[in-house]
C-alpha cells in the first residue's frame, strides 16, 4: 500500500503527543485528511469495565465493533497473537492524505524527533536513525545537518511535513 506516512518520535515526555495533536489540527485546517496511529504500552485499554463492549471482550470476542451515528471503533484482542506490524495497521485504515505515526521509533518511515529540556532521556535518536529528517525541541538543540524547529512552531513543522511527504494541491 502506498501511503504518505510521517512519524513523530522521541523519548518519554519529549512532546510527541502534543506535537502530533497540533500537527493534526494544522494539517486538517489546511484541508488535508489526516489519520493517526499511536503506539502504546502493552496494557492500554480504551474500554471501561462494565460497558457492553468490555463485557463482550471479557467473554472472549476477538473483535468488538462499537457503532453509533457519530463514530465507530473496532477493538481487536490479540489473545495469543503477536502485536501487528505498523504495515498491517496502516492497511486497515481508510484512505487519507497522510497518516501521522506517533512512536514506532524503529520503523523505517520519515520522522521528526521531539526533544524537551525536562524529558527523562535526552539522548539524540537522530544519531542512529537515518529516517529522522528533522528535530523539534523546546531548547536550542544541535541537529547536525538536520533542520531544527522550535517545538511550538507548528506552522513551519507542517510546511516541512507537507514538503517531505509530497503533499501538494
Amino acid at each position: 500500500m502506498n501511503r504518505r506516512v510521517f512519524g513523530i518520535t522521541g523519548w518519554k515526555n519529549s512532546g510527541k503527543t502534543t506535537l502530533t495533536e497540533k500537527l493534526v489540527a494544522e494539517l486538517a485546517r489546511r484541508g488535508w485528511t489526516v489519520s493517526t496511529v499511536k503506539h502504546a504500552h502493552h496494557d492500554f485499554d480504551i474500554d471501561k469495565p462494565g460497558a457492553d463492549s468490555f463485557r463482550h471482550r471479557q467473554a472472549g470476542a476477538t473483535e468488538v465493533a462499537v457503532v453509533s451515528g457519530r463514530r465507530w471503533a473496532l477493538m481487536h484482542e490479540l489473545r495469543n497473537e503477536e502485536e501487528p506490524t505498523l504495515e498491517a495497521i496502516l492497511a486497515r485504515l481508510a484512505p487519507s492524505d497522510i497518516v501521522l505515526v506517533e512512536g514506532y521509533k524503529r520503523e523505517a518511515h520519515k520522522k521528526i524527533e521531539t526533544r524537551r529540556l525536562d524529558a527523562k532521556d535526552r539522548t539524540p535518536l537522530s544519531a542512529s536513525d537515518p529516517n529522522i529528517v528533522a528535530i523539534a525541541a523546546d531548547f536550542a538543540a544541535e541537529g547536525g545537518s538536520l533542520p531544527v524547529f522550535d517545538l511550538d512552531d507548528v506552522a513551519s513543522i507542517a510546511d516541512f511535513v507537507e514538503g517531505v511527504s509530497g503533499l501538494r494541491r
